[in-house]
């Protein structure tokens, strides 16, 4: 099995089902036991400074919407860019965080951009390689600077994006000229 870790799961357009309708997901684990991610694009009303007073007396210098992981309960969950207050490193500069005090930490310092999520998507084993087969979903490698983007456009986005990348993997790259205009 190739893990999928690192990879953005784009909802295709027939993908109806409402938990990931338009959804995008940053995949932060993949094993032969399943998959875990986070929905980028789903926030919520709440913001993060709204939800850590529910949780703690210390101060939050974070700013945001706090958003919809997916459909499966879990912790209070951060995506960023500290790699000291990392349990892992989900891709490149990308790091997740459930531990108490590094989430504290990260509230306080609010030294880089952060995504704070409720909740989380997950599959069991071969479930996600099952829908991808079957077109539920599209892949493209995560970057930073897409997993912080604006919620508002990043669908369209990362779907044109992995439109893209698909189109150009089957190019090589010496077949394709220094001038544009010679094609």
């Amino acid at each position: 099995m190739n893990s999928l870790q690192g990879q953005l799961l784009i909802a295709s357009p027939k993908l109806h089902d409402p938990n990931f309708f338009k959804s995008v997901v940053l995949l932060v684990q993949h094993t032969d036991e399943g998959a875990l991610g986070v929905i980028l694009n789903r926030p919520l009303e709440t913001t993060i400074q709204d939800a850590w007073s529910q949780v703690s007396e210390l101060p939050c210098n974070a700013e945001g919407a706090l958003h919809q992981g997916g459909p499966c309960p879990g912790p209070l969950i951060v995506v960023h860019t500290d790699p000291t207050a990392s349990q892992y490193e989900v891709c490149g500069g990308v790091y997740f965080s459930t531990d108490k005090e590094s989430i504290e930490r990260l509230v306080s310092q609010c030294a880089g951009p952060l995504k704070f999520f409720v909740n989380y998507a997950g599959w069991g084993p071969g479930q996600l390689e099952g829908e991808i087969e079957a077109g539920g979903w599209l892949t493209t490698a995560a970057a930073s600077d897409e997993v912080f983007r604006s919620d508002d456009e990043l669908w369209p986005s990362v779907l044109r994006l992995a439109g893209r990348r698909t189109r150009l993997a089957g190019i090589d790259p010496k077949l394709i000229p220094e001038d544009p205009t010679m094609n």
